[in-house]
């Protein structure tokens, strides 16, 4: 029987040079222009979860038009000026708006900030034992140019023409044309606004890096790293050298769309093929952004709740690095229909099946944890797990993509679109729940309640699924992406009762986040006050009380002087873990 691997040990040694428990700084410093990190991290965890809400609306929207084309919305009517709505029917036009600014909402303005600006702020500092962010300024000035690219984001619907309706992709010519089809005002700001995202990412990116590579505690070495903080490490990385190819692009886009520049205009010299490589350039090593983060942290809850180390710790490291190196040469299979050369395509197709290699890893790795593991179905667990398995279905759907012929049939098809929900939905949405249940005690000091949890998880697993995948069906049946009516298409008459069907799963899908928000901000007030290590787990943010309120995270620097798989505790089988097991006073508990 596997035994669990001994505490992380440390001694603490010299104190912080200040103790900001005995200094109260203004209600502005607290709560607006904050320096903490912690307070960073829980700025972003509010407004991207109204970015949510925003973005869930969008996309019922999306869904309402589709199911019910002729159908009026109520209301919709008096809220939107008569080329975007004719008697409460949404337009075509109207359409592509909400389409195009759902997906860029809940790329750029959830996922991305629910991963990487919540749990990066959060985790890094008080996992590896750092006082703060290498630099707290640009930490804050990070958090505010996101939020002001999200404020343009929304502004874009109000100006004349509306919001960006090119895709969230803005494919060339579509997003050039803009003033031809009147929405150059908001495609433009479209661009400024990811053009200023970019830099809040790339700021952000910087500061976790240098964070990571200078700050750990004494002893802290790279392999005794928790795995999530070698996914936010690395997705750093991959934002460093992604973000400024697409705020490139988007700067020349503006460019085309106001200066009279002809960049991407075919008709006049330009190239649009040259904004799909930009664009995927960024785009794939984007899903890795958005999956990376949510798969250290499911590595960081499994094994607390199988009450196993991780299996094959090093062999994770190496997989995530390899997905990271590997998401920059397979960019051109979103390519595939767009004339390239077949030996070009044959690389792009052997290379997007290698990196499938790195995931099984991953994957097995997951199985080998909870194999003959004391499994806790606690409400994080539910969620890890079903991470694991959206994953792997959106994974293995992700490998027919691989193959050139295939992908000519299932291209720009629900198919894909069935893909992309089950990778970015199903796999970092249930990471992202899963997280915020997990580390809620840590930041709030407070816990949620875990039947509600569990009701909030069946529900988003039933209907997540019952609203994605028929979506395949779909895709195979020949109904192609961003299409207002599919009853105008003969061929996709008989598909329409799927459609009402995938609608009005998504429509109970959107309302299953309701006992979340429900539990997730009465608990934070009223909830029962959460002990040290609830869960009784295995980092260092676990050895401070919880919610963890000195501006320094630590009295002392700890020193960490054992690491994972060093000794095994004699004794300690999985299938007889005491179940009161405190944390030994600043000493870490490996599950690595």
């Amino acid at each position: 029987m596997q035994t669990l691997a001994a505490p992380h040990s440390v001694v603490e040694t010299e104190a912080h040079g200040h103790h900001d428990g005995h200094h109260h700084p203004s209600f502005f410093r607290t709560y607006i222009w904050s320096h903490d990190h912690k307070m960073i991290a829980k700025q972003y965890l509010v407004c991207s979860l109204f970015f949510l809400l925003v973005g869930g609306a969008l996309a019922l929207g999306v869904r309402y038009k589709i199911a019910f084309p002729d159908s009026p919305v109520p209301l919709l009517q008096y809220l939107l000026p008569s080329s975007m709505v004719v008697d409460g029917v949404i337009q075509p036009g109207m359409y592509n708006m909400l389409l195009t600014m759902h997906a860029t909402i809940m790329v750029f303005f959830v996922v991305m900030p629910l991963l990487v600006g919540v749990f990066g702020n959060f985790l890094i500092p008080l996992q590896i034992g750092a006082p703060d962010m290498a630099f707290p300024f640009f930490n804050a000035l990070s958090f505010w140019l996101w939020t002001f690219s999200g404020g343009l984001m929304i502004f874009s619907f109000f100006v004349p023409g509306g919001a960006a309706a090119g895709g969230w992709t803005s494919y060339a010519p579509l997003s050039t044309t803009a003033a031809y089809n009147g929405t150059q005002m908001g495609q433009s700001l479209w661009g400024v606004a990811i053009f200023i995202n970019g830099l809040a990412s790339i700021a952000g990116a910087a500061n976790y890096i240098t964070t990571v590579i200078n700050m750990r505690a004494p002893g802290m070495t790279m392999f005794r790293l928790p795995l999530a903080v070698w996914s936010l490490f690395i997705t750093s990385i991959l934002l460093l050298l992604a973000i400024p190819v697409l705020g490139a692009a988007a700067a020349l886009l503006f460019m085309d769309l106001n200066m009279g520049t002809h960049f991407f205009a075919g008709s006049n010299g330009g190239d649009p093929l040259l904004w799909q490589h930009l664009f995927w350039f960024f785009g794939h090593p984007e899903v890795y952004i958005l999956m990376l983060p949510a798969m250290g942290l499911v590595s960081e809850m499994m094994p607390v709740f199988a009450r196993k180390p991780i299996f094959g710790y090093r062999a994770m490291v190496y997989a995530m690095a390899a997905i990271g190196l590997l998401g920059f040469i397979v960019w051109g299979h979103h390519m595939f229909v767009s004339g390239m050369n077949l030996t070009l395509s044959a690389a792009f197709s052997l290379s997007t099946m290698v990196i499938a290699v790195p995931s099984a890893i991953k994957t097995f790795n997951w199985l080998g944890t909870v194999w003959k593991g004391s499994i806790r179905f606690e409400t994080p667990m539910l969620f890890a797990l079903a991470f694991v398995s959206m994953f792997v279905i959106g994974g293995l759907s992700g490998i027919f993509m691989a193959s050139t012929p295939v992908d000519l049939f299932v291209h720009h098809t629900y198919f894909i679109v069935a893909h992309i929900h089950y990778v970015l939905f199903g796999g970092s949405m249930f990471g992202i729940f899963g997280a915020l249940y997990f580390w809620f005690p840590k930041m709030f000091g407070r816990m949620m309640n875990d039947t509600w949890g569990k009701i909030h998880f069946v529900l988003m697993f039933v209907f997540f699924n019952l609203t994605f995948f028929p979506m395949h069906n779909l895709g195979l049946g020949g109904m192609m992406r961003r299409i207002a009516d599919p009853t105008q298409y003969e061929h996709l008459k008989a598909l329409q009762p799927i459609n009402i069907f995938v609608t009005i799963s998504a429509i109970c899908l959107g309302f299953s986040t309701i006992p979340f928000l429900i539990n997730f901000f009465y608990s934070m007030y009223h909830g029962p006050k959460a002990a040290m290590n609830p869960w009784e787990s295995n980092t260092l943010e676990w050895t401070l009380p919880s919610p963890v309120t000195l501006h320094g995270n630590f009295e002392k620097t700890p020193t960490v002087y054992n690491g994972p798989y060093e000794y095994s505790v004699p004794g300690m089988e999985t299938d007889h873990l005491p179940q009161d097991m405190p944390p030994k006073p600043g000493a870490r508990i490996a599950a690595h």
